[in-house]
């Protein structure tokens, strides 16, 4: 039997995150694509036996979850200087991120092989949006991959570009991206949900936080440029970011009460009621490794509207429409007149919607996962 073992520790990390529900779809996909002679393992940090018991309900058909003698703060340090742990490594090993045992092999030789992802440039280009040991954490993580992963999958060409402006990986970059939660699908009490959220017949739909390089503040000043002074804006995601709150953005942006609606974090079935009845999704980040969220709207048929950052433009596909970034040369009045044009313009909003399903079915875990097996295979 041929053991793929995948590190499943973020699915227990205190915040799990986008990089969470990650590694649980591509493992539960890893797991349904087995080749005939393969299974799949867990590896964790230490947890109590409940926890272990959790995660194996999570993750059914798993062969054998690995507990590390380490708890989770103590294990990511120990891997980031090298220290070996016994844990079950060896072998083929996958780590849905940069968490992960890092020492010098024969990566030709000795049979051992190890991919990590790395998800995005953000410690690089924007380390201000992260707490400064995070940053130092990714950055050294990311040396120790440059010295002895076997291969590193990032989510788009956009990402590997960057990381060879940063990094000397040679050809050991593969991509390999998302896609959309299983669990985001429209729940037969659509109607008794959107009532509890109180949604409104149209509003223009985001998600993310306050922070800088979510560019949240530019769109919520191209509200105020609108001729529809009534169409609101809904934020899903936390309230706030720091000392800026999404509301503080609003007063600041001139905007009336209720103008600017934040509904917090959503359940999968809330989400998918939420992003089904909006009249435009709008994703202005300035930096993203993937851009989850427009595939989501996607898969709702919903009108996306996103920044020309370089990983939304190839995951959008053509299908969404595209608006210059740049935000000290009028950001929040190009996104304006995108608003404008989705929500006045029936034919191109018929149109968006026809292009966002079509694009949605270019989005498989399915697929990830069986690429994931050939990269393994490969090497």
């Amino acid at each position: 039997m041929t053991t793929l073992r995948v590190i499943v520790d973020q699915l227990v990390a205190e915040v799990p995150g986008g990089i969470g529900r990650y590694t649980e779809e591509l493992t539960r996909q890893l797991i349904a694509t087995a080749p005939a002679g393969c299974d799949v393992e867990g590896i964790v940090s230490s947890l109590p036996q409940p926890a272990l018991d959790a995660l194996n309900h999570r993750l059914p058909g798993l062969a054998h979850l690995h507990k590390a003698p380490l708890a989770r703060r103590e294990l990511a340090l120990a891997w980031q200087y090298g220290v070996r742990v016994p844990i079950g490594d060896g072998g083929m090993m996958h780590a849905p991120s940069l968490l992960a045992p890092m020492h010098r092999h024969d990566r030709r030789g000795d049979g051992d092989q190890l991919a990590v992802t790395i998800h995005d440039v953000v410690p690089w280009t924007h380390p201000e949006t992260l707490k400064p040991h995070g940053v130092a954490w990714h950055k050294a993580m990311a040396r120790r991959a440059q010295r002895h992963a076997d291969a590193i999958v990032v989510p788009t060409h956009a990402v590997g570009t960057q990381l060879d402006e940063i990094l000397n990986l040679g050809d050991r970059v593969r991509v390999i991206g998302g896609a959309a939660s299983s669990s985001l699908r429209l729940p037969s009490d659509e109607d008794v949900r959107a009532a509890a959220l109180g949604l409104p017949p149209s509003y223009v739909l985001t998600i993310g936080t306050a922070e800088p390089r979510k560019g949240l503040a530019p769109l919520i000043q191209s509200l105020g440029l609108l001729e529809d002074r009534e169409l609101p804006l809904l934020v899903v995601g936390p309230q706030g970011w720091g000392d800026v709150s999404v509301q503080g953005l609003a007063a600041a942006a001139g905007l009336p009460e209720g103008r600017v609606q934040t509904l917090g974090v959503l359940s999968d079935e809330d989400l998918a009621v939420v992003l089904r009845r909006a009249t435009v999704f709008v994703y202005p980040s300035l930096a993203e490794g993937f851009g989850l969220p427009i595939v989501e709207a996607f898969q709702f048929g919903t009108p996306v509207i996103h920044s020309d950052d370089p990983a939304l433009v190839e995951v959008g596909g053509g299908a969404g429409l595209v608006v210059e970034r740049n935000p000290g040369m009028g950001y929040p009045e190009r996104l304006a007149a995108a608003i404008a044009q989705v929500t006045t313009d029936r034919a191109l909003s018929d149109r968006l919607r026809v292009q966002a399903t079509d694009r949605a079915r270019a989005f498989s875990w399915r697929d990830s996962a069986e690429r994931v097996w050939q990269l393994h295979a490969d090497l």
